[in-house]
Protein backbone atom coordinates (compact mmCIF):
# COMPACT_ATOMS: atom_id res chain seq x y z
CA UNK A 1 0.00 0.00 0.00
CA UNK A 2 1.30 3.57 -0.95
CA UNK A 3 1.97 5.85 1.65
CA UNK A 4 0.18 8.76 -0.37
CA UNK A 5 -2.28 6.85 -1.68
CA UNK A 6 -5.18 8.97 -0.24
CA UNK A 7 -4.13 12.42 -2.27
CA UNK A 8 -7.09 12.26 -4.11
CA UNK A 9 -9.25 11.83 -1.34
CA UNK A 10 -7.60 14.33 0.91
CA UNK A 11 -6.45 17.87 -0.36
CA UNK A 12 -5.64 21.30 0.78
CA UNK A 13 -7.23 24.64 -0.57
CA UNK A 14 -4.40 26.18 -1.83
CA UNK A 15 -5.00 29.73 -1.65
CA UNK A 16 -6.20 29.61 1.79
CA UNK A 17 -3.22 27.89 3.00
CA UNK A 18 -0.83 30.52 0.97
CA UNK A 19 -2.54 33.27 2.68
CA UNK A 20 -1.88 32.05 5.73
CA UNK A 21 2.10 31.58 5.35
CA UNK A 22 1.88 34.89 4.38
CA UNK A 23 0.56 35.61 7.66
CA UNK A 24 3.44 33.74 9.20
CA UNK A 25 6.39 34.97 7.07
CA UNK A 26 4.85 39.28 7.64
CA UNK A 27 4.63 37.87 11.50
CA UNK A 28 8.41 36.40 11.52
CA UNK A 29 9.74 39.55 9.55
CA UNK A 30 8.41 41.86 11.58
CA UNK A 31 9.99 39.72 15.33
CA UNK A 32 13.49 39.53 13.82
CA UNK A 33 13.41 43.01 12.43
CA UNK A 34 11.48 44.58 15.94
CA UNK A 35 13.63 42.36 17.97
CA UNK A 36 17.21 43.42 16.06
CA UNK A 37 16.61 47.62 14.93
CA UNK A 38 14.37 48.31 17.63
CA UNK A 39 15.68 46.62 20.90
CA UNK A 40 19.06 46.17 19.81
CA UNK A 41 19.32 42.66 21.01
CA UNK A 42 22.21 40.50 19.50
CA UNK A 43 21.76 37.13 17.32
CA UNK A 44 22.21 35.81 14.35
CA UNK A 45 20.20 38.46 11.88
CA UNK A 46 21.00 37.29 8.48
CA UNK A 47 21.03 33.48 8.81
CA UNK A 48 17.53 34.22 10.39
CA UNK A 49 16.47 36.37 6.77
CA UNK A 50 17.90 33.57 4.54
CA UNK A 51 15.79 30.91 6.93
CA UNK A 52 12.70 33.30 6.04
CA UNK A 53 13.67 34.00 2.66
CA UNK A 54 12.98 30.15 1.80
CA UNK A 55 9.43 30.31 3.46
CA UNK A 56 8.96 33.02 0.66
CA UNK A 57 10.17 31.28 -2.07
CA UNK A 58 8.44 28.55 -1.80
CA UNK A 59 5.07 30.58 -1.19
CA UNK A 60 6.11 32.19 -4.98
CA UNK A 61 6.70 28.53 -6.32
CA UNK A 62 2.92 28.08 -4.61
CA UNK A 63 1.19 30.90 -6.64
CA UNK A 64 3.68 31.29 -9.66
CA UNK A 65 4.30 27.58 -10.68
CA UNK A 66 1.88 24.96 -8.85
CA UNK A 67 -0.71 25.79 -10.74
CA UNK A 68 -3.37 23.34 -9.17
CA UNK A 69 -6.07 25.20 -7.16
CA UNK A 70 -6.10 22.21 -4.52
CA UNK A 71 -2.79 21.09 -2.54
CA UNK A 72 -2.56 17.23 -2.83
CA UNK A 73 -2.24 15.06 0.51
CA UNK A 74 1.69 14.73 -0.54
CA UNK A 75 2.29 18.62 -1.75
CA UNK A 76 0.71 19.69 1.50
CA UNK A 77 2.48 17.12 3.77
CA UNK A 78 5.95 18.46 1.69
CA UNK A 79 5.07 22.42 2.27
CA UNK A 80 3.61 21.80 5.99
CA UNK A 81 6.93 19.64 6.32
CA UNK A 82 8.83 23.20 5.04
CA UNK A 83 7.08 24.99 7.46
CA UNK A 84 8.18 23.07 10.32
CA UNK A 85 11.96 22.94 9.86
CA UNK A 86 12.14 26.73 8.67
CA UNK A 87 10.33 27.50 11.87
CA UNK A 88 12.25 24.94 14.32
CA UNK A 89 15.50 26.55 12.43
CA UNK A 90 14.56 30.27 13.43
CA UNK A 91 13.62 29.03 17.22
CA UNK A 92 17.53 27.28 16.96
CA UNK A 93 18.67 30.50 16.39
CA UNK A 94 16.87 32.45 19.26
CA UNK A 95 16.83 30.66 22.14
CA UNK A 96 14.95 26.91 21.51
CA UNK A 97 12.55 25.86 23.55
CA UNK A 98 13.08 28.99 26.17
CA UNK A 99 11.65 31.45 23.08
CA UNK A 100 8.41 31.94 23.75
CA UNK A 101 7.33 31.91 20.00
CA UNK A 102 7.84 28.04 20.17
CA UNK A 103 3.93 27.52 20.39
CA UNK A 104 3.74 28.29 16.91
CA UNK A 105 5.65 24.76 15.93
CA UNK A 106 2.41 23.07 16.97
CA UNK A 107 0.25 25.04 14.33
CA UNK A 108 1.13 23.52 10.59
CA UNK A 109 -0.21 19.77 12.17
CA UNK A 110 -3.03 21.31 13.87
CA UNK A 111 -3.86 22.70 10.42
CA UNK A 112 -3.50 19.86 8.58
CA UNK A 113 -5.38 17.77 10.80
CA UNK A 114 -8.73 18.28 9.80
CA UNK A 115 -8.00 18.31 5.78
CA UNK A 116 -4.72 15.61 5.31
CA UNK A 117 -4.90 11.85 5.79
CA UNK A 118 -4.64 10.60 9.53
CA UNK A 119 -1.18 8.83 8.10
CA UNK A 120 0.35 11.98 6.74
CA UNK A 121 -0.76 13.76 9.69
CA UNK A 122 0.50 11.40 12.04
CA UNK A 123 4.06 11.74 10.73
CA UNK A 124 3.74 15.88 10.55
CA UNK A 125 2.96 15.44 14.62
CA UNK A 126 5.60 13.20 14.94
CA UNK A 127 8.05 15.52 13.24
CA UNK A 128 6.57 18.35 15.78
CA UNK A 129 7.35 16.21 18.50
CA UNK A 130 11.18 15.86 17.50
CA UNK A 131 11.70 19.21 17.09
CA UNK A 132 10.20 20.02 20.33
CA UNK A 133 12.58 17.42 22.18
CA UNK A 134 15.67 18.60 19.89
CA UNK A 135 15.07 22.44 20.83
CA UNK A 136 15.21 21.26 24.28
CA UNK A 137 18.31 20.04 24.49
CA UNK A 138 19.87 21.92 21.26
CA UNK A 139 19.88 25.45 20.70
CA UNK A 140 21.50 28.80 20.97
CA UNK A 141 21.05 31.27 23.72
CA UNK A 142 18.38 33.86 23.67
CA UNK A 143 19.09 37.08 22.24
CA UNK A 144 21.26 39.14 24.35
CA UNK A 145 20.52 40.85 26.84
CA UNK A 146 17.87 38.61 27.69
CA UNK A 147 20.01 35.25 27.99
CA UNK A 148 21.91 37.16 31.09
CA UNK A 149 18.73 37.26 32.81
CA UNK A 150 16.34 34.24 32.47
CA UNK A 151 17.74 31.42 34.42
CA UNK A 152 14.53 28.71 35.70
CA UNK A 153 14.33 26.05 37.54
CA UNK A 154 15.02 23.01 35.24
CA UNK A 155 11.91 21.23 36.73
CA UNK A 156 10.19 24.45 34.88
CA UNK A 157 11.95 24.62 31.65
CA UNK A 158 11.25 20.87 30.93
CA UNK A 159 7.19 21.03 31.27
CA UNK A 160 7.14 23.51 28.52
CA UNK A 161 7.79 20.82 25.68
CA UNK A 162 5.89 18.51 27.68
CA UNK A 163 3.02 21.08 27.51
CA UNK A 164 3.64 21.27 23.99
CA UNK A 165 3.42 17.89 23.13
CA UNK A 166 0.24 17.38 25.06
CA UNK A 167 -1.39 20.28 23.28
CA UNK A 168 0.09 18.99 19.87
CA UNK A 169 -1.64 15.58 20.67
CA UNK A 170 -5.03 16.57 22.52
CA UNK A 171 -5.49 19.52 19.53
CA UNK A 172 -4.91 17.18 16.63
CA UNK A 173 -7.02 14.15 18.21
CA UNK A 174 -10.16 16.41 18.46
CA UNK A 175 -9.26 17.94 15.10
CA UNK A 176 -8.98 14.76 13.34
CA UNK A 177 -12.22 13.60 15.29
CA UNK A 178 -14.34 16.65 14.28
CA UNK A 179 -13.14 16.47 10.95
CA UNK A 180 -14.11 13.15 10.71
CA UNK A 181 -17.54 13.38 11.36
CA UNK A 182 -17.66 16.54 9.80
CA UNK A 183 -16.95 14.47 6.31
CA UNK A 184 -19.54 11.52 7.19
CA UNK A 185 -22.33 14.13 7.41
CA UNK A 186 -21.31 15.97 4.79
CA UNK A 187 -21.29 12.82 2.64
CA UNK A 188 -24.54 11.89 4.03
CA UNK A 189 -25.99 15.19 3.20
CA UNK A 190 -24.83 14.48 -0.76
CA UNK A 191 -26.42 10.92 -0.38
CA UNK A 192 -29.63 12.31 0.98
CA UNK A 193 -29.47 15.19 -1.98
CA UNK A 194 -29.16 12.80 -4.47
CA UNK A 195 -31.64 10.24 -3.11
CA UNK A 196 -34.30 13.51 -2.91
CA UNK A 197 -32.89 14.41 -6.53
CA UNK A 198 -34.01 11.06 -8.10
CA UNK A 199 -37.27 10.88 -6.20
CA UNK A 200 -38.37 14.11 -7.86
CA UNK A 201 -36.77 12.47 -11.41
CA UNK A 202 -39.34 9.44 -11.35
CA UNK A 203 -42.44 11.68 -10.14
CA UNK A 204 -41.31 13.41 -13.31
CA UNK A 205 -41.17 9.97 -15.43
CA UNK A 206 -44.59 9.05 -13.71
CA UNK A 207 -46.21 12.02 -14.84
CA UNK A 208 -44.37 11.66 -18.71
CA UNK A 209 -45.88 8.24 -18.83
CA UNK A 210 -49.23 8.94 -17.35
CA UNK A 211 -49.73 11.34 -20.25
CA UNK A 212 -47.99 9.09 -23.06
CA UNK A 213 -50.25 6.72 -21.68
CA UNK A 214 -53.38 8.81 -22.62
CA UNK A 215 -52.35 10.28 -25.45
CA UNK A 216 -51.72 6.54 -27.32
CA UNK A 217 -54.94 5.32 -25.92
CA UNK A 218 -56.54 6.51 -28.85
CA UNK A 219 -54.64 5.88 -31.85
CA UNK A 220 -54.67 2.61 -30.48
CA UNK A 221 -58.10 1.72 -29.98
CA UNK A 222 -58.65 3.13 -33.67
CA UNK A 223 -55.94 0.50 -34.67
CA UNK A 224 -58.30 -2.48 -32.78
CA UNK A 225 -61.11 -1.18 -34.45
CA UNK A 226 -59.49 -1.58 -38.47
CA UNK A 227 -57.96 -5.12 -36.97
CA UNK A 228 -61.58 -6.03 -36.58
CA UNK A 229 -62.81 -5.04 -39.58
CA UNK A 230 -60.21 -6.63 -41.36
CA UNK A 231 -60.63 -9.61 -39.97
CA UNK A 232 -64.49 -9.69 -40.76
CA UNK A 233 -63.58 -8.79 -44.75
CA UNK A 234 -60.67 -11.17 -44.75
CA UNK A 235 -61.89 -13.82 -42.74
CA UNK A 236 -61.47 -16.42 -45.70
CA UNK A 237 -58.27 -15.58 -46.56
CA UNK A 238 -55.93 -18.03 -43.96
CA UNK A 239 -52.43 -15.74 -44.79
CA UNK A 240 -54.14 -12.66 -43.66
CA UNK A 241 -55.84 -13.25 -40.77
CA UNK A 242 -52.94 -15.02 -38.93
CA UNK A 243 -51.63 -11.71 -39.44
CA UNK A 244 -54.71 -10.15 -38.25
CA UNK A 245 -54.80 -11.78 -35.50
CA UNK A 246 -51.34 -11.30 -33.93
CA UNK A 247 -51.28 -7.25 -35.19
CA UNK A 248 -54.76 -7.63 -33.18
CA UNK A 249 -53.13 -9.35 -29.64
CA UNK A 250 -49.68 -6.78 -30.00
CA UNK A 251 -52.22 -3.71 -29.91
CA UNK A 252 -54.23 -5.41 -27.03
CA UNK A 253 -50.46 -5.97 -25.13
CA UNK A 254 -49.66 -2.71 -26.06
CA UNK A 255 -52.99 -1.47 -24.51
CA UNK A 256 -52.75 -3.34 -21.23
CA UNK A 257 -49.04 -2.54 -20.36
CA UNK A 258 -50.07 1.09 -20.99
CA UNK A 259 -53.19 0.79 -18.19
CA UNK A 260 -50.69 -0.70 -16.08
CA UNK A 261 -47.89 2.27 -16.71
CA UNK A 262 -50.55 4.57 -16.05
CA UNK A 263 -52.21 3.34 -13.23
CA UNK A 264 -48.61 3.43 -11.35
CA UNK A 265 -47.86 7.00 -11.68
CA UNK A 266 -51.40 8.34 -11.08
CA UNK A 267 -51.40 6.89 -7.74
CA UNK A 268 -48.24 8.53 -6.90
CA UNK A 269 -48.71 11.27 -8.40
CA UNK A 270 -51.72 11.51 -6.17
CA UNK A 271 -49.71 10.70 -3.31
CA UNK A 272 -46.85 13.20 -3.69
CA UNK A 273 -49.10 16.07 -5.27
CA UNK A 274 -51.75 16.15 -3.69
CA UNK A 275 -52.69 17.60 0.14
CA UNK A 276 -53.79 15.05 2.27
CA UNK A 277 -54.06 14.64 6.18
CA UNK A 278 -51.43 12.42 8.38
CA UNK A 279 -53.90 9.38 8.56
CA UNK A 280 -53.95 9.53 4.50
CA UNK A 281 -50.36 10.07 4.27
CA UNK A 282 -49.33 6.83 6.63
CA UNK A 283 -52.21 4.92 4.71
CA UNK A 284 -50.60 5.36 1.84
CA UNK A 285 -47.05 4.61 2.60
CA UNK A 286 -48.05 1.23 4.86
CA UNK A 287 -50.18 0.22 1.26
CA UNK A 288 -47.08 0.72 -0.35
CA UNK A 289 -45.06 -1.47 2.18
CA UNK A 290 -47.51 -4.12 1.96
CA UNK A 291 -47.58 -4.74 -2.01
CA UNK A 292 -44.15 -5.95 -1.19
CA UNK A 293 -43.48 -7.35 2.62
CA UNK A 294 -44.54 -10.28 4.48
CA UNK A 295 -45.00 -8.46 7.56
CA UNK A 296 -47.84 -7.56 9.75
CA UNK A 297 -48.85 -3.62 10.14
CA UNK A 298 -51.05 -2.61 12.53
CA UNK A 299 -52.20 1.28 12.23
CA UNK A 300 -53.91 2.82 15.31
CA UNK A 301 -55.64 6.09 15.46
CA UNK A 302 -57.77 8.25 17.74
CA UNK A 303 -61.81 8.18 15.97
CA UNK A 304 -61.89 12.23 16.46
CA UNK A 305 -58.52 12.46 14.75
CA UNK A 306 -57.62 16.06 13.59
CA UNK A 307 -58.46 15.55 9.81
CA UNK A 308 -56.73 18.86 8.09
CA UNK A 309 -54.94 18.67 5.25
CA UNK A 310 -50.95 18.65 5.38
CA UNK A 311 -49.62 20.58 2.71
CA UNK A 312 -47.48 18.17 0.23
CA UNK A 313 -44.29 17.82 0.88
CA UNK A 314 -42.00 14.79 -0.23
CA UNK A 315 -39.21 15.45 2.53
CA UNK A 316 -42.23 14.35 4.98
CA UNK A 317 -43.15 11.12 2.91
CA UNK A 318 -39.83 10.70 2.34
CA UNK A 319 -39.07 10.44 6.44
CA UNK A 320 -42.06 9.12 7.56
CA UNK A 321 -41.24 6.11 4.58
CA UNK A 322 -37.48 5.63 5.74
CA UNK A 323 -38.87 5.20 9.43
CA UNK A 324 -41.21 3.12 8.52
CA UNK A 325 -39.04 1.24 5.96
CA UNK A 326 -36.39 0.71 8.80
CA UNK A 327 -39.46 -0.77 10.73
CA UNK A 328 -40.24 -2.99 8.29
CA UNK A 329 -36.39 -3.93 7.75
CA UNK A 330 -35.44 -4.75 11.37
CA UNK A 331 -38.87 -6.10 12.85
CA UNK A 332 -39.45 -9.92 13.22
CA UNK A 333 -43.23 -9.99 12.20
CA UNK A 334 -45.12 -6.92 13.04
CA UNK A 335 -44.85 -3.03 12.63
CA UNK A 336 -47.17 -1.42 15.11
CA UNK A 337 -48.46 2.61 13.93
CA UNK A 338 -49.77 4.77 16.18
CA UNK A 339 -51.05 8.55 14.95
CA UNK A 340 -52.60 10.85 17.94
CA UNK A 341 -53.62 14.52 16.92
CA UNK A 342 -55.37 16.89 18.94
CA UNK A 343 -55.90 21.15 18.74
CA UNK A 344 -52.13 21.67 19.93
CA UNK A 345 -49.56 18.48 18.25
CA UNK A 346 -49.49 15.33 16.15
CA UNK A 347 -47.42 12.57 17.00
CA UNK A 348 -47.08 9.71 14.79
CA UNK A 349 -45.41 6.69 16.57
CA UNK A 350 -43.65 3.68 14.74
CA UNK A 351 -42.55 0.63 16.62
CA UNK A 352 -41.39 -2.87 15.64
CA UNK A 353 -40.92 -6.48 17.42
CA UNK A 354 -37.48 -6.96 16.29
CA UNK A 355 -34.18 -6.44 18.88
CA UNK A 356 -34.41 -2.73 18.97
CA UNK A 357 -31.30 -0.61 18.48
CA UNK A 358 -27.92 -1.69 20.37
CA UNK A 359 -27.34 -0.32 23.66
CA UNK A 360 -23.63 1.35 22.28
CA UNK A 361 -25.38 3.38 19.57
CA UNK A 362 -28.62 4.32 21.21
CA UNK A 363 -26.93 7.73 21.91
CA UNK A 364 -25.87 8.38 19.00
CA UNK A 365 -28.92 7.77 16.63
CA UNK A 366 -29.54 9.91 13.74
CA UNK A 367 -25.82 10.22 12.72
CA UNK A 368 -24.54 8.72 9.24
CA UNK A 369 -22.73 5.47 9.10
CA UNK A 370 -23.02 4.17 12.57
CA UNK A 371 -22.06 0.65 13.32
CA UNK A 372 -22.63 -1.33 16.44
CA UNK A 373 -20.17 -3.80 17.06
CA UNK A 374 -22.55 -5.82 19.26
CA UNK A 375 -25.32 -6.42 16.44
CA UNK A 376 -25.67 -10.34 16.60
CA UNK A 377 -27.08 -10.16 12.86
CA UNK A 378 -24.50 -8.66 10.48
CA UNK A 379 -26.94 -9.21 7.56
CA UNK A 380 -29.37 -6.65 8.74
CA UNK A 381 -26.66 -4.36 10.29
CA UNK A 382 -27.23 -0.92 8.53
CA UNK A 383 -25.04 2.20 8.21
CA UNK A 384 -27.73 4.36 9.78
CA UNK A 385 -28.11 6.25 6.76
CA UNK A 386 -31.92 6.07 6.48
CA UNK A 387 -32.60 7.30 10.31
CA UNK A 388 -30.02 10.14 8.93
CA UNK A 389 -32.10 11.11 6.46
CA UNK A 390 -35.46 10.63 7.93
CA UNK A 391 -34.17 12.54 10.59
CA UNK A 392 -33.03 15.56 8.75
CA UNK A 393 -35.81 15.71 6.53
CA UNK A 394 -38.75 15.91 8.88
CA UNK A 395 -36.66 18.22 11.39
CA UNK A 396 -36.12 20.33 8.27
CA UNK A 397 -39.87 20.43 8.33
CA UNK A 398 -40.01 21.07 12.12
CA UNK A 399 -40.90 17.45 13.59
CA UNK A 400 -38.91 16.70 17.26
CA UNK A 401 -37.64 13.00 16.55
CA UNK A 402 -37.18 10.92 19.31
CA UNK A 403 -35.61 7.59 19.11
CA UNK A 404 -35.12 4.56 21.67
CA UNK A 405 -36.53 1.34 22.44
CA UNK A 406 -40.16 0.16 22.69
CA UNK A 407 -41.31 -0.04 26.74
CA UNK A 408 -44.16 -2.63 25.12
CA UNK A 409 -42.38 -4.23 22.37
CA UNK A 410 -39.27 -5.80 21.75
CA UNK A 411 -38.03 -3.40 19.20
CA UNK A 412 -37.28 0.04 18.44
CA UNK A 413 -39.33 2.83 19.33
CA UNK A 414 -39.86 5.86 16.97
CA UNK A 415 -41.82 9.21 17.68
CA UNK A 416 -42.21 11.79 15.55
CA UNK A 417 -43.98 15.14 17.02
CA UNK A 418 -44.88 18.24 15.37
CA UNK A 419 -46.58 20.97 16.79
CA UNK A 420 -49.94 21.48 14.19
CA UNK A 421 -49.39 25.20 14.37
CA UNK A 422 -45.70 24.12 11.95
CA UNK A 423 -47.06 21.10 10.61
CA UNK A 424 -50.36 22.70 9.00
CA UNK A 425 -48.40 25.91 7.69
CA UNK A 426 -45.61 24.37 6.04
Amino acid sequence: MKFFETSKQFTLKKSTYINLRWIGIIGQLISIYLVHFYFNFKFNFIVSNIIILIGILSNLYLILIYKKTQLSDRSAFIYLLIDIIQLSCLIYLTGGIKNPFIIFLIIPSVFASSNLSFRTNSLLVLITTISILFLTFYSKELPAPLDFHFHVSSYYLYAIPLSLIIALLFLNYFAIIFGVESKLRKDALTKMEEIMAKEHEMLSLGGQAAAAAHSLGTPLSTIKIITQELSKQLKDNKDFMQDIELLSSQVERCIEILKRLSLNPNEEDDFIDEDMSMKDYLNEIILSFKETSKNEFTFIFDQDLNSKKVTKSIEIVYGLRNFIGNANKFCKSKIFINLKSNNDSTIVTIEDDGDGFPNDILSKIGEPYLRSIRSSNKEKMGLGLGLFIGKTLLEKNFAIINCQNSQTKSGAEIEIKWKNSDLFNL
